[in-house]
């Protein structure tokens, strides 16, 4: 009895690990989705192909001819390959907009936590501030003309 469930399993696992690898080649040969909106053909590509602007990063590790970039040999390259490419900049994990949205959250409860510090917990001044008589002892002091500084003049003939 144990040995026909031993060997049930191992056949299933035999079976299951097939289909992975064939999942996994027919993902990685398969074409990648085609954009909803239809691009117009450059001139300039005489007939060249106008493939989809999909990453390779987002591609599955594994099924590839060429592990490193994550295509297959033959493959026709985009015309931007330099930016699609695996060494091109980082396709985002997270769409822009929930990113954004995240980010604006965690901005907001900064802010919000800095102002209840301010307004909310700082306690009021135990003290009345000072106050001065003559606009704030302005005129007392000579008043604001006379404090300002004094100008700096060169004097041309002394040089």
């Amino acid at each position: 009895m144990q040995s026909t469930v031993l060997a049930a399993r191992h056949a299933a696992g035999r079976r299951v690990a097939a289909l992975r690898s064939t999942a996994v080649r027919s993902i990685a040969s398969s074409s990648t989705p085609v954009p909803l909106v239809k691009e117009e053909e450059d001139p300039q590509l005489a007939g060249y192909p106008v493939l989809p602007w999909v990453s390779k990063q987002t591609r599955p590790a594994l099924g590839w001819e060429d592990w490193q970039m994550r295509r297959n040999f033959g493959e026709t390259l985009h015309e931007k390959e330099e930016i699609l490419s695996m060494w091109g900049p980082d396709a985002p994990n997270i769409p822009p907009p929930i990113a954004l949205r995240w980010f604006s959250i965690a901005v907001l409860s900064f802010v919000t936590f800095g102002v209840a510090t301010k307004y909310l917990l700082v306690p009021d001044r135990p003290a009345v501030a000072r106050e001065y008589p003559f606009s704030g002892l302005v005129t007392e002091l000579g008043g604001l003309e006379e404090n300002k500084a004094r100008v700096e003049e060169v004097d041309v003939d002394a040089e």
